[in-house]
């Protein structure tokens, strides 16, 4: 049966030597009296011990069982619930929730890190927990005080979950032309009716109760995706005092048969009038269920994250311990009949690529949780603004780059196992199947594309993007190891934004056919500055643990030598411009 352990060294490599995150915590007067770095190895310990012992050994289990529906309920695979009530006492839920309303406050660079640990794993037990953290996102940001007041602890507690209820049989991307309606009560509530399908946890036997967080229009809104408005829909009505009450008007309809994550309910949602409470104004919803979306996009990235160290873990162990045939350059293991396969250069070769994109990705999670603090404690209100900036150029790529890398990672690793990677009870092909979801849900990896591509690089004219580019050139500044080809990829990066800002003012369909490739370009760019900064840091301190940051530096130079060059081959694609993709009529495909 595969093991799961956190990778605690690492992560305390990026977190603590790498971003000096106890150094900025100190500087953020919210932060200052909350954490520091004992208090965030501590939390650190006890979420790889709950993550490892208790939560892992349910992953495969949890697939084989899935979860059940009858009668309209929805019940977890065996184990879950008493996972569950462990995992809600360590007040886990509320990691990084607010302390106004019971949760720990703890900064997002010290999230991300317990995130992955949760993906890694287990990818369904994760998700339960992740749309209930983005769910009191939306309510805190956004909620008046007596909704924040009444569900918040409750949720951040988990003796509640939430949810988010967006997509509609004939409405998935197109939100605007969504049919759920809202209306208007004497008492300021309002009836909501429709149906949401794919909703992670819509129905479960964990928690007392589930907040949905629903997607309706107005009789009177405009059309489009400016008439959405943004409900609290409660599954049981809760009284004055706090106590459940009736049920409301909302039911589980199904549960979808998928793929991988089948420990995590994906439901179809019935809205039958039921009841609810606007939060935030009459249609600006889709604004305030952003607040909601940014964050699940982060979290469901780092679980391609999550998926590609467990798969990795798996691996590197399997390699050193399984013989096969012997090295090119003479035997390695003289005592045993063949040597390990780790001694061959394509097995070598998939596993440096695994460790190279899972330790950039982590990096770079981390840096997006850096900046993800600093928009939120900092005090400097040009810093703040740099900061949110980034963190809208940045969240698209993190969700796709770390995804599609994560699926890449993960058929590497089950290729690494050979025959036994395709049986079930190694579990190479589980990771396969679950990180899979997360190139699709929480909005397509390609639609991630079109918005770092349209929205926030042609349609600012790569001023955010500036901020990222000079940012890295004054850390080249500094003589950091790799800073030439660090500079030379940034170079094409920067060419290639301003070549489609200049192609998508005569191409309409310029922006669309090269935004994934875009993206990834993008992405290995920004994993090189995380390679770069990560290999200084290893460098300076090498004396200190010889072999822990050698392979830093190792792994540094294979991916600058390796797996940078793909951007010259993208970058090729991308000049190549749209024109092939429409030489063939619809009736021709």
């Amino acid at each position: 049966m595969p093991e799961f352990n956190a990778p605690l060294r690492d992560m305390r490599f990026v977190l603590h030597e790498v971003f000096q995150g106890p150094a900025l915590w100190a500087r953020l007067p919210a932060l200052a009296d909350a954490v520091d770095a004992e208090t965030a190895d501590a939390i650190l310990e006890e979420a790889a011990k709950i993550t490892g012992q208790l939560i892992a050994p349910l992953n495969r289990s949890g697939d084989e069982e899935g979860v059940g529906f009858e009668a309209g309920a929805v019940t977890t695979p065996e184990g879950f619930k008493e996972a569950w009530q462990t995992y809600r006492d360590g007040g886990w839920v509320g990691l990084a929730g607010n302390p106004a309303y019971g949760g720990m406050g703890m900064p997002k660079m010290l999230a991300v890190q317990f995130e992955e640990m949760l993906y890694a794993a287990n990818c369904s037990f994760s998700l339960y927990s992740a749309l209930s953290a983005g769910c009191c996102l939306a309510i805190d940001a956004h909620a008046s005080e007596a909704l924040k007041a009444t569900y918040l602890p409750r949720i951040y507690s988990g003796e509640w979950a939430g949810t988010m209820c967006l997509t509609e049989p004939h409405a998935g991307t197109d939100l605007g032309i969504i049919r759920s309606k809202a209306e208007p009560q004497a008492d300021g509530s309002y009836a909501i009716s429709g149906t949401k399908i794919f909703i992670t946890g819509g129905d479960q036997d964990l928690t007392e109760n589930i907040v949905h967080l629903v997607l309706a229009k107005l009789p009177d809104a405009p059309a489009g995706p400016k008439g959405i408005s943004l409900f609290l829909v409660p599954k049981r009505m809760v009284n004055a005092d706090g106590s459940l009450g009736q049920t409301n008007a909302v039911s589980c309809g199904s549960v979808e048969h998928k793929m991988g994550i089948k420990a995590s309910a994906t439901c179809v949602m019935n809205f039958d009038g039921a009841i609810g409470y606007l939060v935030g104004e009459e249609n600006r919803g889709l604004a305030a269920m952003f607040t909601m979306m940014n964050y699940e996009r982060l979290s469901i990235g780092i679980q391609g994250i999550g998926c590609a160290e467990a798969s990795y873990q798996n691996a590197a162990a399997y390699a050193r311990d399984r013989l096969q045939s012997r090295a090119a350059s003479g035997p390695q293991a003289k005592d045993k009949i063949a040597d390990p396969i780790i001694v061959h250069p394509d097995v070598r070769r998939m596993l440096l690529t695994m460790r190279a994109l899972t330790e950039g990705g982590r990096a770079f999670a981390t840096y997006v949780g850096q900046q993800l603090d600093i928009s939120k404690y900092g005090d400097d209100p040009a810093e703040c603004d740099s900061a949110q900036r980034l963190v809208a150029l940045l969240t698209p790529v993190a969700k796709a780059f770390f995804t599609d890398t994560g699926l890449e990672s993960c058929v590497l690793g089950q290729q690494v196992f050979g025959g036994h990677g395709y049986i079930r009870e190694w579990g190479q092909e589980q990771l396969v199947r679950d990180v899979r979801i997360a190139q699709i849900y929480e909005g397509t990896n390609g639609i991630q594309a079109l918005d770092l591509l349209g929205r926030k690089v042609v349609a600012d004219g790569g001023q955010s993007l500036a901020i990222f580019a000079r940012e890295i050139r004054a850390f080249c500044e500094t003589a950091a190891p790799f800073s030439e080809p660090l500079l030379q990829a940034l170079a094409q990066l920067e060419s290639i934004s301003q070549w489609l800002c200049q192609q998508a003012v005569k191409d309409p369909n310029a922006v669309g056919a090269a935004s994934v490739e875009y993206l990834h370009v993008f992405g290995y760019v920004a994993y090189a500055y995380m390679w770069s900064r990560m290999a200084a840091t290893a460098h300076e301190n090498r004396a200190q643990d010889p072999d822990f940051y050698q392979a830093k530096l190792a792994t540094a130079a294979f991916y600058f030598e390796r797996l940078l060059p793909r951007v010259l081959s993208l970058n090729a694609s991308i000049r190549a411009g749209s024109t092939s993709l429409y030489t063939l009529s619809a009736e021709q495909f």
